[in-house]
């Protein structure tokens, strides 16, 4: 029977395997051997994974890939990506290279503010409570000076605090709602440490004042923490062209492609069964690149997510026009993303990701990311109404089922020539595999 661990945290990396391996798993020998196998030789580099999060005893592998020929507002691009998913880095190769001769992908920009708040419960009159947070406003911004100095160096810091009366979704509910730039950090860190002193800043003041004194009203604050959804932290990724010019596929008419792409994307803004597995397939694009250059995908997913349901119901990211012969598709989307701080300045891969990119700043990365997520939208829908996904998607996915069998180099070779002509299906592998082998 295994019981609770005391201390597990002080115990070193070999005693947490071997602890682990132990309770947990049928073959110590296998499992310690295998956490070990995926260690660093570098012992620095090691530490440093090491210390990224708390009680690791191994690292975690996944696929570092290049996307190629991304012509962005006319600079050529190479993109990295991080994912285990197959055809994702190839789609988004395929759809850069189809829109590379058509006048590549176009992104701005379109806003950068990130919000953080102060969720309290006060009892009073609110009219009492705006007088107090007027008199409070320059306050807070004073008490913050030290925190935001260096940034507002940089061009960002703190743009607004609004008071918000909540009290009709909960009773008694208020909160500062904070707007901030943090230019090229992502900026977390930044923004709840202003946060919290706002939250120490109005419990002194509130203590201080007539509204407990004289009207023995109670505030009490209950959390201060950033928002993960920034629906004023936008960029916009397009591509366009004539018609005529969506001429690659020779099996469809151009004018029917455009149409076909048109019909898909108005499903997915209706059907909210089909809008997230069509969203998912942009996050493929977007979470790859997020991975790559070390920011938080789990942020960026939440954030887009429910930029995705703003407007009352769940729908498609992008969208797409036919106007006067040209064919449009595009995307807008909440990014916060940093290229300074976090894991851009620490982990190795991700200074690398970043250096195939040129350096960029937190604002072209975001144009970057969300062309990715455009490209692999694009060629998801494009493969939807034309061969449908499978076709090219099991021809990639084709390696990962030799190697779950243990396809031999020679088996491997063979399979892989056959199925160029013939469709992929699990079943399908195992028996040819089955065949070859007896």
């Amino acid at each position: 029977m295994i019981t609770p661990i005391e201390g597990f945290s002080k115990l070193s990396k070999d005693q947490k395997i071997k602890w682990i391996a132990e309770n947990y798993t049928q073959n110590t020998e296998g499992t310690t051997a295998l956490l070990k196998r995926y260690w660093n030789d570098d012992l620095k580099v090691q530490q440093l994974h090491d210390e990224f999060i708390e009680n690791t005893i191994t690292n975690y592998y996944l696929p570092f890939g290049i996307a190629p020929n991304f012509l962005i507002n006319d600079q050529l691009y190479a993109i990295p990506m991080v994912i285990e998913e197959s055809s994702v880095v190839a789609a988004a190769s395929k759809a850069a290279k189809f829109w590379l001769t058509r006048g590549g992908f176009k992104a701005t920009v379109l806003n950068t503010e990130k919000v953080g708040q102060v969720h309290f419960m006060y009892d009073g009159k609110f009219n009492q409570l705006t007088t107090f947070f007027n008199q409070l406003k320059p306050i807070l911004k004073n008490d913050t000076a030290v925190l935001t100095k260096n940034m507002e160096k940089r061009g960002g810091g703190l743009l607004d605090i609004e008071l918000r009366n909540k009290s009709q979704d909960l009773k008694n509910y208020y909160q500062l709602h904070c707007t901030f730039e943090t230019q090229d950090a992502m900026g977390a860190n930044f923004i709840n440490s202003c946060l919290e002193q706002f939250s120490k800043t109005l419990k002194r003041e509130f203590e201080a004042s007539t509204l407990i004194t004289e009207y023995h009203n109670t505030l009490e604050v209950v959390m201060s923490i950033l928002s993960n959804y920034v629906p004023n932290c936008i960029v916009k990724a397009e591509v366009s062209c004539p018609i005529e010019d969506l001429n690659e596929d020779k099996n469809i008419a151009p004018q029917v492609f455009a149409e076909k792409m048109l019909r898909a994307v108005a499903i997915a803004k209706v059907e909210p069964f089909r809008a997230v597995t069509h969203n998912k397939g942009i996050m493929n694009g977007i979470d790859a690149v997020v991975l790559a250059t070390g920011n938080d995908f789990r942020a960026v997913e939440a954030g887009v997510h429910a930029y995705a349901a703003k407007d009352g119901s769940y729908t498609s990211l992008t969208h797409a026009s036919i106007e006067n012969g040209i064919f449009k598709f595009w995307i807008e989307v909440p990014l916060a993303l940093g290229t300074l701080g976090g894991l851009t300045s620490l982990h190795p891969l991700v200074k690398l990701a970043l250096e195939i990119l040129q350096k960029p700043s937190a604002k072209e990365l975001m144009k970057i990311v969300a062309v990715a997520g455009l490209a692999q939208n694009f060629a998801a829908i494009r493969s939807l109404v034309t061969t449908g996904i499978q076709e090219g998607h099991m021809k990639m996915h084709l390696m990962n089922i030799l190697n779950q069998f243990e396809a031999t180099e020679i088996e491997k070779k063979i399979l892989m020539e056959h199925f160029k002509k013939n469709t992929v299906s699990h079943s399908a592998v195992v028996a040819l595999l089955e065949k070859l082998r007896t």
